[in-house]
Parts: structure tokens; sequence; C-alpha cells
């Protein structure tokens, strides 16, 4: 027989931004916790760039994405405020904006598009010249054609965010079980040692590994490889977001000094590689656009799994194992994790304390999709 481990009110399975908020709002609401995750704070939170960036990243086809992503990021404020007083860890989050810098005139023509649609939605956006943009940003290239400045984005350090989330459970109590999780039982979890933590009600919130509890469940990994370079501090003030002939690249400062520079969006599994082209490809494009970080040290190269579906919305809510435990999905958030961390942890919290669900997570069914 199986050892009964611990007997919490709620299992979180994974301990990723996601999990770990979860259970810290759960806990904030008086239910004890037990987080199970081999690596808390690994994965794809640990090679985030930690953007909350609803204005720059819309598209033409994610409309529910960006109504989510503001309700998201209009929590973002009391979500540090509440989780800096509890750790006493400072999250390094930041409100200069995203500036969305265009390299040639073909660039330039797609930023000017995506502005009008953007300002269809009643988005801020404002049409910056080259010379504007380096204004703002005097390491930008002089060749660079023009930009766009979204205000209202802003972004964190998401490794300081589970930094602080796993000294504010630890003070609430929460368990923390350092283990993988192999599937789900009529009373809780069976973890890879074949220990049991037992609990009435589990929260999913495992990224791409979701579907090995929840067969079904349509997620997939979006391989992304990142890179972090070290340099004096002060040398970018703000996100930069570029496109290079059509190729994607951004550039999150901190405020030590390091800028993330990222990231390929690749359909390959969980291939684990950093390869020479995606390095190449990363530097390339980022050294048109800001030539000097080529002298900056190469810190870090990471690879993490982004969990994706169909519709790039994330999977929110109850999830039903005929025979399992009573189960709640919280997975799915593709790019956008660290953004949508807040609201996804208010709903979660609500599922399971029985408060009312934000109506925006109402779009994040996880029985929307068809078998």
């Amino acid at each position: 027989m199986p050892e009964l481990m611990t007997t919490p009110d709620v299992i979180v399975v994974g301990g990723g931004i996601v999990g770990l908020s979860v259970a810290w709002r759960t806990a904030r609401r008086g239910l004890s916790v037990a987080v199970v995750d081999p690596d808390p704070g690994g994965g794809a939170t640990h090679a985030s760039a930690g953007m909350l960036a609803p204005v720059s990243e819309v598209t033409y086809t994610e409309e529910p994405v960006l109504r989510l992503g503001l309700a998201s990021l209009a929590l973002w404020p009391s979500f540090r405020d509440e989780l800096e007083g509890d750790s006493g860890v400072d999250l390094d989050y930041r409100t200069d904006g995203t500036l969305k810098i265009a390299y040639d005139a073909d660039d330039m023509a797609y930023l000017d598009e995506l502005a009008a649609f953007e300002r269809t939605l009643g988005l801020r956006v404002e049409r910056l010249t080259g010379r504007e943009c380096r204004r703002l940003e005097p390491m930008l290239a002089p060749s660079i054609r023009g930009g766009m400045l979204a205000e209202d984005d802003a972004w964190v350090n998401p490794r300081l965010v589970t930094r602080a989330l796993r000294t504010a459970l630890d003070r609430a109590g929460a368990a923390v079980v350092a283990d993988r999780a192999v599937a789900l039982t009529a009373r809780g979890v069976r973890l890879a040692s074949d220990g049991v933590v037992a609990a009435p009600r589990v929260v999913v919130a495992a990224g791409p590994w979701s579907p090995e509890l929840l067969p079904g469940l349509p997620v997939r990994p979006v391989k992304g490889q990142i890179l972090r370079l070290r340099g004096p501090g002060g040398f970018l003030t703000r996100c930069v977001r570029g496109l290079v002939h059509g190729s994607p690249a951004y550039l999150v400062p901190r405020g030590d000094g390091e800028i993330t520079l990222g990231a390929t969006m690749e359909e390959l599994g969980f291939d684990g590689r950093v390869t020479a082209g995606g390095v190449y490809e990363l530097l390339r494009d980022a050294h048109e656009l800001v030539p000097g970080l080529t002298e900056m040290e190469l810190a870090e190269t990471t690879v993490g799994f982004r969990p994706g579906t169909p519709d790039n919305l994330p999977l929110i809510g109850p999830f039903d194992v005929p025979g399992e435990a009573d189960v709640l999905a919280a997975t799915g958030h593709h790019r956008n994790g660290v953004l949508l961390t807040p609201i996804t942890a208010e709903a979660v919290a609500a599922f399971l304390t029985g408060e009312a669900v934000p109506e925006v997570v109402k779009s994040c069914d996880p029985g929307r999709f068809p078998e």
C-alpha cells in the first residue's frame, strides 16, 4: 500500500508561476494546500522573460486573449503589493511600457496596420519616428525606420516572483512535495516515488505536461530558446520588441543590468536542446535593432516549453475525470503565463471556495473543445 503522505484541502500539481500563485491565493483564503512538482520554479517560468504586454502581444485573431490579458494586467499592481508584503521580496516590477521597433519599411507598414487595428479596440499606442524611438532608447540602431509606444505594458522578473511565492507559501504553512505526479486517483495524486498525496480537490497546473494527468486535454509544448545577456545598468530602460524583415525579437531589461533576449517559437515537442541556429537568429536580429548588445556577456542560454492550446486561450476551470478526484485545470497559457497569473489564481481560488469567478475567464472553459 503506498504511503499516505499528507491530507491537505487542495493539491496543486505544478510549481511554475501559475501553480504557485494558485496555491498562494488558495492558502490566503484559509485552505490547506500542497504543491507537487519535482522542480518548483523551474520549467517555462524559469526561462520566461516576464512581459506583461497584452497591447504589444495583440494579433488580429486573438481578441479574447487580449481581453483576458487586459483584465489580468489590471490585477498585477495589487498582486505585486500583496506578494511583496507576504514575502519581503522585490519583484522588479516595471511599468515603462513597450517600444515596438520596425527595422525596415515593410516592418513599419505592418506595425502601422496593426496599430490601426489596436486603436479600434480602444488601445493606447503612439506612432514614433526613428529619431523619436532613439530619443527614448539611445542604444537603438540609427537605421531603424520607426516604432510604436505601448505605454500601458509592463514587465516583471518571473524568477523573483517564484522566489517570492515559495517564501510566501512557506510562511503560510503550505507543503511543497518535490516529486512528480504520475496519475490522479480517487483520493488525490500518485507520485513517481509510489507515494500518494490525498486531497478532495486537485488543480492541474503542469503546463505542457498536464495531458499526462488529464488525457485528452488539448495542450502541447511550444519550444522557446531564450538568451540572457549581462552588461551595464541602464543599457535599455524599457522593453523593446522589434520586427526585422518580419522576424520578431524582444529585449527585456532588468534592474541589475541583465537583458533577456528571446524567443524562438518551435513546434518540436519536448526537444530541450539549445541550438546554434536558434542562438544565431536571436543575436542576429537583436543586433540589427541594438548593435551594442553584442559587446555584452552571454550569460545564459535556456529552453522553455510553453503550453499551447488550439486557440491560444488557457484552460481554466473544472475538468471532468470520472472516478477520480474533483479536478480543476489551470494550464495552456502559451506565451502569456506570467501576464495571466493573477487572474488565473483568482479564478481558481474562486472555483475552490465557491466565490464568483471573473466573467472574462468563462471563455477559458476546459470543455470548449469537442473530443
